[in-house]
């Protein structure tokens, strides 16, 4: 004969499962994080060579990772979105709030997590838009890259525009999951800030680059 649950183990069946979930979504970020500092090395490269670039990219394409992990990495990428979604107010009311709070608190870390969920909102278009251009249109070349940004401009303006979004959701993602996961203490925010601001300034610059590259590259 079963028992039913009481309350208390409801509400603590909830919270295993709610954990699990943020386990979840750590691990998609930290995963997605890792992708896309690959993603721009691999495209960085052009900036000393499109020649580089070329073989990383046939190096993909050849071992079929470009085709198989591309649609993956989509998958990972709406997976994560859907995993944080839980906690983004989508209600006007609930966002007038969480505004009003942010303002009233002057707390970093209050306006770090509102500078993520909003840029995850634009980034789920943009990068969703990204992903079917490029995995529609295998292979990967530095030249069509270039003739692409050349003769349409708004492409060149659109990634102009992706770029700090996604580095700068990438630095406060990394910078997230260090103090919720106890990977640095309070003590330690102080230097992580500096370390992290670093890194999406690196990551911007070497992105920017890049673009500029294609955008006088000869085709």
């Amino acid at each position: 004969m079963s028992v039913p649950l009481t309350a208390n183990h409801k509400s603590l069946q909830s919270h295993r499962f709610d954990g699990l979930l943020d386990w979840a979504q750590m691990l998609s970020g930290a995963g997605l994080i890792l992708f896309m500092w690959a993603h721009m090395l691999l495209v960085g490269s052009v900036v000393l060579s499109p020649g580089i670039m070329n073989a990383i990219a046939e190096f993909f394409e050849n071992t079929g990772m470009a085709q198989v992990g591309g649609p993956l990495i989509f998958l990972l990428f709406l997976a994560h979105f859907a995993l944080a979604a839980r906690k983004i107010p989508f209600r006007l009311e609930a966002q007038g709030t969480i505004w009003e709070h942010a303002k009233l608190l002057h707390h970093t870390d209050t306006w770090l997590w509102v500078i993520q969920a909003v840029t995850a909102m634009i980034i789920l278009i943009m990068g969703s838009i990204h992903m079917w251009a490029v995995l529609s249109d295998l292979p990967i070349s530095a030249a069509k890259a270039a003739k692409v940004l050349q003769e349409h401009s708004g492409w060149f303006l659109f990634y102009l525009a992706l770029t700090p979004l996604v580095h700068v959701h990438l630095g406060i993602g990394l910078y997230r999951i260090a103090i919720k996961w106890g990977f640095a203490g309070r003590a330690e925010r102080a230097a992580l800030k500096r370390v992290v601001t670093l890194i999406v300034l690196v990551s911007v610059g070497i992105s920017v680059l890049a673009l500029i590259r294609f955008w006088f590259m000869a085709v």
